[in-house]
């Protein structure tokens, strides 16, 4: 009779394809089309990338970790 082959549990050593994400409990992330794509610790500094992201990308936001609130991005019509 045939033997089953049996999975092997890769080592834990061994390469992932998932980033770690641990939760953000302080500060702010910026978050485009529904990604985080980077964090700040003051909130002006994320509005400041957040707007400069606003001219290619239509869906930006700020997300406020302490709070849990976050707000959208808007630029300012001359």
């Amino acid at each position: 009779m045939r033997e089953k082959r049996r999975l092997v549990a890769p080592a834990a050593s061994a390469r992932t394809t998932k980033a770690s994400i641990e939760p953000l409990r302080t500060g702010y992330a910026l978050i485009v089309d529904g990604h985080v794509k980077a964090t700040f610790a003051a909130k002006a500094s994320a509005l400041e990338a957040g707007t400069q992201l606003k001219n290619r990308f239509p869906r930006v936001k700020i997300y406020d970790a302490e709070n849990k609130l976050s707000e959208v991005v808007e630029i300012a019509l001359a």
